[in-house]
């Protein structure tokens, strides 16, 4: 029965509950920064990855929009021409926490051209 009644007030035992809780609120709200963070590097790269990619892809095909900008390159070779394409995508960050940020990436390629 002596037992017993030493996990009761064991169980009851409220010491420490401030200390945690003190503990716990900054912790958490350096997760959730952290976490936010990690999401916005995340989502910058994909960016980047789907902007190369249709850089890549434009400069294969040579269908072009208004919104690419291209960069003569000087080639030695007199038959051959090359162009640089910059292909630029502004899209929405994906966030946890706070406002909508928006960021601009670029993909780049090179394009051959014959004369």
């Amino acid at each position: 029965m002596e037992f017993v009644n030493l996990i009761i007030k064991f169980l009851k035992c409220d010491r420490g509950n401030v200390e945690s809780a003190l503990v716990l609120i900054p912790l958490l709200s350096l997760f959730l920064i952290a976490t936010q963070i990690n999401v916005a590097i995340h989502s910058r790269n994909m960016e980047t990855l789907v902007a190369q990619d249709q850089a890549s892809k434009q400069a294969l095909s040579g269908e072009f929009g208004e919104s690419e900008v291209f960069l003569p390159i000087y080639s030695p070779d007199p038959n051959q021409n090359l162009d640089l394409v910059m292909s630029t995508r502004t899209s929405k960050l994906a966030t946890l926490l706070g406002e909508e940020r928006f960021i601009e990436v670029r993909g780049i390629a090179l394009v051959e051209n014959q004369r």
